[in-house]
């Protein structure tokens, strides 16, 4: 653990990761209970408050930040006000928000979960509502995204792609991050929600259980890991299962299962599977072998799904956490 210890205070400050992906406006409103409608069988929400967090590709630049690293965002907003919420939460997250591209056609893709509950007593989120980015992205603009990439690939550590499905991340900007990365031997981490199969070639990929189940069938195994490393042409492929922790699979290696970190009852995962990508691309961009980086990024993910709404974790948090696991053995 030293030499992971080392590797995040020496190693994460300063590595300029490209992260390419949907940018999703994480909106909290919150509100109190106290009396059901006479309009129909419904309570009655009194609102509180809103709050807009970075969430998506978004949270991974967000966590990037926190841990000491220097994100660059290669994604659209809206022009709208999700658009400048989001852009503003980045900001204050400590993200350069200057490679974002602005597009008047698009409506910023918003999830608002809604939290409820009586004076005093915990809210809970009783239902999402979600605004999807649309239309698709034209011509000009994905051309735009490319030229933004190419603009700051000799200065980058590492590329992450973050695909949630809503049209930032193409089949063209893909090969154009994975000829980066060949070219400069830097890490290129992919996360695709739906589409994980249709990109070939990164140097890992981090998809949870159920999205590699959706490709390989149900009961996921270590048979079906190491099939589908090898099918999506990657080094190592990192399949995090919530509580269960996570499984490795690299191309020298036995599979390794790592352990869950912290509570077997989280209090939000909302979010959960970007700071693990976030953790994982800093830790192979500070020269961690796939183990620890794994081992790292699973810390971290158990860090952040003991906090409420989207979240981030710090260097410092982890540092704790992996030295707790030290001294727990």
């Amino acid at each position: 653990m030293t030499t992971l210890r080392e590797a995040i205070v020496n190693g994460f400050t300063g590595k300029r990761i490209a992260i390419i992906g949907d940018l999703v406006a994480d909106q909290f409103l919150g509100g109190t209970i106290s009396r059901v409608s006479r309009e129909a069988p419904v309570f009655i929400l009194r609102h509180d408050e809103t709050v807009t967090l970075p969430g998506a590709a978004a949270n991974a630049a967000a966590n990037v930040a926190s841990l000491g690293g220097t994100p660059i965002p290669i994604g659209v907003v809206g022009s709208d006000d999700n658009g400048t919420r989001l852009t503003d939460a980045l900001t204050r997250s400590g993200v350069d928000c200057s490679t974002i591209l602005t597009d008047r056609a698009a409506t910023t893709t918003t999830k608002v979960r809604v939290l409820a509950g009586q004076h005093y007593a915990a809210r809970q989120q009783v239902i999402r509502i979600d605004y999807e980015g649309g239309p698709e992205l034209s011509l000009e603009t994905r051309k735009k995204l490319s030229l933004s990439l190419a603009a700051v690939a000799d200065t980058l550590d590492a590329i992450i792609v973050s695909d949630y499905g809503y049209g930032a991340v193409f089949d063209e900007i893909f090969a154009e991050a994975r000829s980066i990365a060949q070219l400069r031997s830097i890490p290129l981490v992919l996360d695709s929600r739906y589409r994980l199969s249709s990109f070939v070639g990164a140097t890992a990929a981090t998809p949870n259980c159920e999205e590699a189940e959706n490709i390989v069938g149900k009961n996921f195994n270590d048979n079906n890991g190491a099939s589908l490393r090898e099918r999506l042409g990657c080094e190592a492929l990192l399949v995090t299962n919530g509580n269960k922790g996570m499984s490795l699979y690299t191309s020298d290696a036995e599979p390794r299962h790592i352990d869950a970190v912290g509570s077997p009852e989280p209090v939000d995962v909302t979010g959960a599977g970007d700071t693990v990508i976030a953790t994982f691309a800093l830790g192979l961009a500070s020269g961690m072998n796939f183990a620890d980086a794994a081992t790292i990024a699973n810390h971290a993910g158990g860090i952040v799904v003991m906090k409420k709404r989207t979240a981030t974790v710090t260097s410092a948090e982890l540092l704790t956490s992996l030295d707790a696991a030290v001294a727990a053995h």
